[in-house]
């Protein structure tokens, strides 16, 4: 990596900016950012950096659930294969069938390389890495370290890189993704160094760029995305790169004090769910939704294996159905009140195992976990996902859980080619959650699978291109600043609009999508939180020192993200798309849904087509559709021409 001072023009003035040069520039440090950087020093591509707003931030190292599980491609005795696996990832719909090859063929690739840098996966007396079902799987694909299965990735992915002496940029936000005659060739960052300029801008330029910063995390309010991780796709759709599938993401229960999902044994040991109103006043409130103890119980327990809310599993008021429970919940937080769900007391007329559902009943007592209180089963059942509450201060014997309705995943993202590189905006490669690879629905697990798939196939493509170059490195000329960037730097020569101001602001921005463009969609709602959206785009803001203008630059990252969003949102609502994946479309509350004696209708029209958005600095938005590719089939493909096409680097055309 190169350093060197350019002169750069800023609000009219000529100012000193570091500029950071390097062959293949990985923006974000999660486990698909520091998987591509490792893997392309394996390649021979070694002039890299990483270049992270934190290396302790992200959603990788600092987000699980009872036990956070990584899909793949099943390597038991169990029947499996390539096309299998496939079929499974893309039968959500809206998902190019390419893609979902890829994402299975590489899925043990990737796993047995984290197994090889000490990630405890568990393996049988054989060395047999068996597997569980886990949600919208056929097979018994899954497996899990425990709550913290991301983590342990990240942290042996870093020390790999580390062992690698690659340089990791700490403490850069990425701004702008810069552009030169539509290719991506570097990208502008605001840094804690106010030594050369009082904005702490630096520029790394790039022959290749890589995007693995995670997905949309603080556009909402109710999310169970780490409060450390920002905004990250903003810049690259202000830089021209297309979206893809923004209508879809993954909601559920979570905890929101410590942000956590509440899925899998969180929900099997059946905890009671209470909403408090401003007196302090408690209720349980889950029995005014279903016909009896047991049809809640079964409900309750379900959740933990349908995590994700799900309009096809609300039911009707006689069979309900487990995402019923997310229903009942934001009922109640529309009436003002606050949700907790408790695990120190039964529900009410659940005093034993008997009292259950079959299905509870029996999958517990085979757990050999028939305790009296679901803090106790809890514990039996799963110590570390009683112990990960108690190390973080929470003891769940003692006190109830605050919780909410929660944005946990993004489906869609950045739209990438086979090579998951940019299909708007080449020299950017997209990877990790970033990417919008998944379409309607995806088996639980599958995103730690792609994030390593993505990052190896990016890894693979850069470290073939950076071999043809003719010189030893790339020769990047980096453009000027863009004229929003300029506008958002000119902020801070503005004085006031204090760092309070700025998060007060970006509260505001949050709510609204909360309200309008998550897992509940009223068509009216939503096009007035656009309007909105686009207002506060068109506003001058001002911040009073650096620390404030990079928070101001999140605000900007949520409300470009946002508007993208919500402009996908509106488009596929006013196209006749109707509920599916975990939203619902209705005019109705979430009580009067839950009142209602019909099934909530599926769409099925737009299953075989994605929809792609690009947005403009004012967050106004251009849409088209593309169907779905299908699934390669391979089969014929003759080794001595594989091996040939291979060798000739034909493969990475």
């Amino acid at each position: 990596m190169k350093t060197s001072t350019q002169i750069v023009n800023i609000c009219g003035r000529e100012t000193p900016v570091r500029v950071y040069t390097v062959d293949a520039a990985i923006i974000g440090s999660g486990a698909a950012g520091l998987n591509c950087a490792h893997t392309l020093a394996t390649l021979g591509c070694r002039d890299i950096a990483v270049v992270t707003e934190g290396l302790m931030m992200g959603t990788s190292r600092n987000t699980g659930s009872d036990k956070q599980t990584y899909y793949k491609l099943s390597a038991t005795a169990a029947p499996d294969s390539v096309p299998d696996m496939a079929a499974d990832l893309a039968a959500g719909g809206a998902m190019h069938g390419d893609l979902a090859f890829i994402e299975a063929a590489l899925s043990l690739r990737g796993f047995y390389k984290l197994v090889g840098l000490g990630v405890p996966f568990p393996h049988n007396v054989w060395g047999e890495y068996t597997g569980y079902k886990t949600d919208h799987d056929s097979r018994m694909r899954a497996t899990s370290c425990g709550p913290l299965t991301s983590k342990y990735m990240t942290e042996a992915l870093e020390k790999a890189v580390l062992s690698e002496n690659i340089p990791i940029l700490d403490g850069f936000r990425a701004i702008e993704v810069l552009a030169d005659r539509g290719r991506a060739v570097g990208v502008a960052a605001l840094t804690d160094d106010v030594s050369l300029n009082p904005y702490g801008l630096a520029l790394v330029a790039a022959g290749n760029v890589v995007w693995a910063t995670g997905g949309p995390s603080a556009i909402y309010a109710d999310t169970v995305y780490p409060e450390s991780q920002t905004c990250g796709l903003g810049a690259p759709l202000a830089a021209g790169a297309e979206a893809v599938n923004l209508t879809e993401s993954q909601y559920g229960l979570a905890s929101t004090d410590f942000r956590w999902n509440l899925s899998g044994s969180y929900q099997q040991v059946i905890p009671r769910y209470i909403s408090v109103d401003a007196d302090g006043e408690e209720r349980e409130f889950l029995r005014d939704y279903f016909p009896d103890t047991r049809s809640l119980s079964r409900a309750v327990f379900l959740k933990g294996y349908e995590w994700p809310f799900d309009p096809s599993k609300i039911g009707t008021r006689e069979n309900r159905g487990s995402s019923a429970v997310d229903l009942a919940v934001f009922a109640e937080t529309q009436k003002g009140r606050t949700v907790y769900i408790d695990y120190t007391r039964n529900p009410e007329s659940i005093n034993c195992l008997s009292d259950m559902d079959d299905t509870a009943r029996d999958y517990l007592a085979r757990s050999r976990a028939d305790a009296p209180t679901p803090a106790a089963r809890l514990r039996a059942m799963n110590e570390g996902a009683y112990k990960l509450y108690l190390d973080h201060g929470i003891d769940l014997e003692r006190e109830p859980l605050k919780a909410a309705v929660c944005a946990q995943h993004c489906n869609g993202g950045l739209a990438g080619d086979i090579w998951y590189e940019s299909t708007s905006l080449p020299g950017l490669f997209i990877i990790g959650e970033a990417n919008g690879v998944f379409g309607v629905r995806r088996p639980g697990g599958s995103a730690l699978n792609s994030t390593q798939v993505g990052s190896t196939r990016a890894a693979e493509k850069i470290a073939a291109r950076v071999a043809e170059m003719t010189d030893a490195h790339y020769a990047v000329i980096l453009p000027e600043l863009s004229p929003e960037t300029q506008k958002l730097l000119a902020s801070m020569s503005k004085g006031g609009g204090e760092t309070g101001d700025v998060l007060r602001e970006r509260s505001v921005y949050a709510r609204r999508m909360s309200r309008a463009g998550a897992f509940m969609r009223s068509p009216a709602e939503v096009r007035a939180a656009l309007n909105e959206t686009r207002a506060a785009l068109a506003k001058q803001y001002s911040c009073a020192d650096a620390r404030s203008l990079r928070e101001l630059s999140v605000n900007r990252d949520i409300l470009l993200t946002q508007a993208a969003m919500l402009s996908a949102i509106a488009d596929y609502i006013e196209n006749g798309g109707k509920s599916r994946g975990s939203f619902v479309v209705t005019d109705k509350t979430a009580e009067e849904l839950l009142a209602s004696d019909e099934r909530v209708e599926i769409d099925t029209a737009h299953s075989g087509e994605l929809q792609y958005v690009s947005v403009t600095p004012d967050g106004g938005a251009r849409i088209r559709r593309e169907a779905a590719r299908p699934i390669p089939k391979p089969e014929g493909d003759w080794f001595e021409n594989v091996l040939a096409d291979y060798n000739s680097k034909k493969v990475f055309d």
